[in-house]
């Protein structure tokens, strides 16, 4: 171990680190709920809500893979203290901000679901892969990660 990989956190960062892989964790379930979901699911949805679903393009798609797998292997770095949890941060939130540009301004998604699932998880969503990015960054300057 070098001099420098000795520094600990404080116990918030663990904390922090712990929630933020839990939120990822959950991001990884939805896109694969996403992906795998049953006819019968799909069904239930307004004729709006299948049209954003069924045109979305692959790149979306793509997008949010990447930002949720992405992001829960980055958390995984961040509590093993690595600094390449940095970039992995960068590749997550690029990909939320792809997808977020899309669904705000190339489909009408912030009209057809409600105000929580429409506008305020996606700025949510945005906002913690943000702190993650600082949260990485501020784990390397004060030497918590290697």
């Amino acid at each position: 171990m070098t001099a420098n990989s000795s520094i600990k956190p404080p116990l918030w960062f663990w904390i922090v680190g712990v929630l933020a892989l839990l939120w990822n964790l959950m991001g990884v379930s939805a896109y694969l709920m996403d992906a795998y979901m049953k006819d019968e699911t799909r069904a239930a949805f307004s004729e709006a809500q299948k049209s954003i679903f069924e045109n979305q393009p692959t790149w979306i798609t793509g997008a949010y893979a990447i930002a949720v797998f992405f992001g829960a292997i980055a958390c995984m770095a961040l509590l093993l203290r690595k600094k390449w949890a940095k970039p992995l941060f960068w590749i997550s939130l690029l990909a939320i901000i792809a997808r977020t540009v899309y669904y705000f301004f190339m489909t009408n998604a912030t009209d057809v679901f409600d105000m929580i699932q429409g506008t305020i998880v996606p700025i949510l969503v945005l906002t913690i892969a943000g702190l993650l990015v600082i949260l990485s960054e501020i784990g390397i300057d004060r030497k918590w990660l290697s």
